[in-house]
């Protein structure tokens, strides 16, 4: 064999090499942080179980926190849904039951009649009674002893070192108010660097607030925690507020299809008997939204977004008629505002067709 065919069969050795490394490299799934204010079903738990079970996310971890719920109902409910979804070996840990401003649950009823409400009179765990523990929480919903424990690790130091662990590679689902990750960044500023991105789903940008006329709920609930957030100078936000996730419309026709879809899977009876489902059953004409969902479809196939902005983004902190209020500059943007990509339009009928695959209702 001579010189110049040993230098070709070399070469095309180290070629299939790359290609081989660079399949390799495709093929590794995504390192995914969930963090939530988890409920049942919709939204938060159909969020998760995406996550779970998608063949190229690797849900690393569940982090919970106070806002649509009780930080131990939000555990206790996480804990149910992964193990009904056979994926009982995802961590969960427990994390801030407070918003950082003092005293918001005590002052809330007070707070509302100086700012006004929005079109959305929920308001989480402000208006519920809060839970002795987990496990209290837990055996009401269930009427039984749970198999499966959370961690023995407080939510933010479980950020810290899931992060420090996987540099450059963790994605946080940033689901619920920001108090676990605002705490992770300010105990640990070094992991800033190393969070691959976070995807959001909070905010309002170009169309009036739910919770108060200027505010989003998530954002509304801990506007300090998210304002620490959205200023980090993280690698890459994104963000899917109410612009996007009031266009995705959950009607009669998708709570049937998707009661068909989940045939015997134990969440079946949760979304029927959840406020959605009770409200579907008793009114055709019923509609409500998918919320955190989108933010899980859109990490598994970023191509369901079809339209966006860029833009620097910013939160109000400051108690007043716009306090929670989530801020768009396309430029001229207030000193420390970062920028972020704005969401405003998902492909919705591949978003339904993700929703009701078969193998995501597989036990």
């Amino acid at each position: 064999m001579n010189t110049v065919s040993l230098k070709s069969l070399l070469l095309a050795f180290l070629a299939l090499l790359f290609v081989m490394q660079e399949s390799a490299y495709a093929k590794e799934k995504e390192k995914v942080l969930l963090d939530s204010d988890m409920v049942e079903a919709f939204d938060d738990g159909f969020a998760m179980l995406l996550l779970a079970k998608s063949p190229n996310i690797d849900l690393v971890g569940v982090t919970t926190l106070s806002g649509n719920s009780w930080v131990e109902q939000g555990t206790a409910w996480a804990l149910r849904q992964l193990e009904d979804a056979g994926r009982a070996s995802v961590p969960v840990a427990a994390g801030l039951e407070y918003p950082l401003r003092p005293n918001r649950h005590e002052l809330f009823e007070l707070e509302r009649k100086f700012v006004g409400r929005g079109h959305d009179l929920w308001t989480g765990s402000f208006g519920l009674e809060k839970p002795a523990s987990w496990q209290a929480a837990y055996e009401k919903s269930y009427g039984c002893k749970p198999k499966l424990k959370p961690v023995d690790k407080h939510a933010v130091n479980f950020i810290i070192d899931t992060i420090r662990a996987n540099p450059g590679k963790i994605t946080i689902a940033a689901i619920g108010p920001c108090g676990n990750l605002a705490m992770a960044i300010r105990m640990a500023p070094d992991i800033v660097p190393l969070i691959k991105r976070v995807v959001y789903m909070g905010g309002s940008f170009f169309q009036p607030g739910n919770t108060t006329p200027a505010a989003e709920f998530n954002w509304y609930f801990d506007p300090e925690a998210a304002r620490i957030v959205v200023r980090s100078p993280l690698k890459e936000q994104i963000v899917l507020g109410l612009d996007v996730c009031e266009k995705v419309i959950f009607r009669r026709e998708h709570y049937d299809r998707l009661m068909k879809s989940m045939g015997n899977h134990p969440m079946r009876k949760m979304l029927q008997t959840s406020f959605a489902g009770q409200s579907f059953e008793k009114d055709a004409s019923f509609t409500f939204y998918v919320w955190d969902v989108l933010v899980s479809a859109v990490i598994i196939d970023p191509s369901l977004i079809t339209e966006s902005v860029e833009s620097y983004v910013d939160v109000n902190d400051q108690p007043g008629l716009s306090y929670g209020q989530s801020l768009s500059y396309p430029e001229l943007a207030p000193v420390g505002a970062q920028k972020m990509r704005i969401v405003t339009k998902v492909d919705s009928e591949r978003f339904w067709q993700m929703l009701n695959a078969p193998e995501l209702w597989q036990q």
